[in-house]
């Protein structure tokens, strides 16, 4: 009887040590086609109304079976995406760039691409963010703002010089006696 029992215990340690042995590698890579991205957003910063940024989002299948996307739906017209539209084998890499057109637009920007792909883990979302103001970030109003100088002297003269950027407005009153 102990015979037995020792057989049975050293079937289920060795059973249990071989499961153990392929779990790693089952766990490196998932069943079938699996989408990775380098980065989920991408933040584009301030720029001006009527600008068109573009970025490139790259992914890796890093499954088990071609990876195919089917569909990438923007919220909103104002982004379009392409896509590597042949089958991304694992292992290797794809892109899908966006272009978004500010024109029309203010404020902070969240816009999303939906991706619809045979991965396991289904639909995915990336994102283009930022800002949209007047001026944007690469003039030279927003890098040196206004400035303003006002002086009155004694007679009541004003004097008024305004600085905007690299140009210099000078302006003088005189008061009715």
């Amino acid at each position: 009887m102990k015979k037995v029992l020792v057989l049975a215990l050293s079937l289920m340690l060795g059973g249990a040590a071989a499961q153990a042995q392929s779990t790693p590698a089952a766990a490196t890579q998932a069943a079938g086609p699996q989408i990775q991205f380098a980065e989920m957003k991408y933040d584009f910063g301030v720029i001006k109304p009527g600008d068109v940024v573009d970025h490139t989002f790259t992914f890796k299948n890093i499954g088990t079976a071609p990876l195919v996307i089917s569909n990438i739906q923007a919220s909103c017209g104002c982004t379009t995406p392409e896509w590597t539209r042949e089958p991304v084998m694992p292992g290797k890499t794809g892109t899908i760039t966006a272009k978004f057109n500010s024109a029309g637009k203010m404020g902070m920007q969240n816009k999303v691409l939906t991706i619809d792909s045979n991965s396991a883990s289904g639909q995915v979302m990336v994102s283009l963010v930022g800002e949209i103001r007047e001026g944007g970030a690469t003039t030279a109003a927003a890098a040196n703002p206004a400035k303003t100088e006002v002086t009155a002297p004694a007679d009541a003269n004003v004097k008024q010089k305004t600085k905007m950027g690299d140009a210099k407005i000078k302006a003088k009153h005189k008061k009715n006696s």
